[in-house]
């Protein structure tokens, strides 16, 4: 009885453990399919590409979805099916990513992001067309990088061409840039001021943003000779100009236009406006990068009738070092 009563109760202690060993073990979660997006912070873009300055950082954001922990993606900058640049970076809270690659290349390039298949997300790529520009333009250059040139300075208020071709019009846009800005008074665009652009630097600050009806009212600033036409507090056109030289000054201080004379007077002033006296704003066949006139402020002739235009009499004008 003793030996029956032992193997009973082994029997049923053994029983547990044996039921326990044939238990189908939990399924492991297929990987999620994945989805990426791609961006590049360039600043300008034309004809909806963006576009970069060749030797430059290009920065590329993103997002991996859905969001897992501890995930990683493969930037790559290709052309022609190349390999120039990669980074690898890891997917931050939330599904976000930033990378940058280097544009060492100019020309049509391609952004491809890759996440490689993982236990928590599947594989996903994606792709991104850019292009890359030689950051140089002058008088007789043509192509995006004179239209990106045109875009930039447009959108900070400065006066410019329009089309693909580097003509009088864009010349005398990046010699107001550069008067602004306190670099040489040429006509050429360089690195420089393309990095500018392209991060929506360069613009002029009035002094007077609150003045007149509505912000609108005239600046000129005599140590830089530009002319300024604003409008809700904010510059809205930029013009190269030319002031009183030293023998013959233009007055200081602030007035208000009152009278006007339109076309071409018998002194070869073009579009004029008076604000003091016979000082006023008017259309001159020469505009030097200096101060150079009798007193007026001279403006290019292809400016002067919609300055013109643009202006009314009452107006106020601020004139100042």
């Amino acid at each position: 009885m003793k030996t029956v009563l032992s193997l009973l109760v082994t029997s049923l202690a053994l029983a547990p453990a044996a039921s326990a060993q044939t238990q189908v073990p939990a399924a492991v979660p297929a990987p999620a399919d994945a989805a990426l997006t791609a961006h590049v912070d360039s600043g300008l873009t034309y004809k909806g590409r963006p576009y970069v300055l060749k030797g430059d950082s290009v920065k590329v954001t993103g997002t991996l979805k859905p969001y897992a922990a501890g995930q990683k993606v493969l930037v790559e900058l290709l052309q022609s099916g190349k390999k120039l640049s990669q980074n690898t970076v890891d997917v931050r809270s939330g599904g976000a990513y930033t990378a940058r690659v280097r544009a060492k290349k100019d020309g049509a390039l391609v952004i491809r992001v890759t996440h490689k298949n993982s236990a928590a997300l599947k594989k996903a790529t994606t792709r991104l067309g850019l292009t890359a520009i030689v950051p140089s333009a002058h008088v007789g250059s043509h192509g995006a990088k004179v239209r990106l040139l045109q875009v930039g300075l447009s959108r900070l208020g400065y006066v410019t061409g329009h089309g693909t071709s580097f003509g009088g019009a864009t010349a005398r846009s990046v010699i107001a840039f550069r008067k602004v800005n306190k670099m040489a008074r040429t006509t050429s665009a360089k690195k420089k001021i393309y990095r500018m652009l392209f991060a929506g630097k360069g613009g002029f600050r009035l002094r007077y943003p609150s003045a007149g009806p509505n912000g609108k009212h005239v600046e000129f600033d005599w140590s830089r000779q530009v002319l300024v036409l604003a409008r809700g507090g904010k510059p809205e056109r930029i013009y190269h100009a030319s002031s009183g030289k030293p023998s013959t000054p233009t007055v200081f201080g602030t007035f208000h236009f009152n009278r006007r004379q339109a076309g071409t007077n018998h002194l070869g002033m073009v579009w004029t406006t008076y604000f003091y006296g016979g000082y006023a704003i008017h259309g001159y066949h020469s505009v030097p990068t200096f101060a150079a006139s009798h007193g007026c402020i001279r403006v290019p002739i292809p400016n002067s009738h919609s300055i013109y235009r643009w202006l009314n009499l009452g107006d106020t004008i601020f004139v100042y070092h």
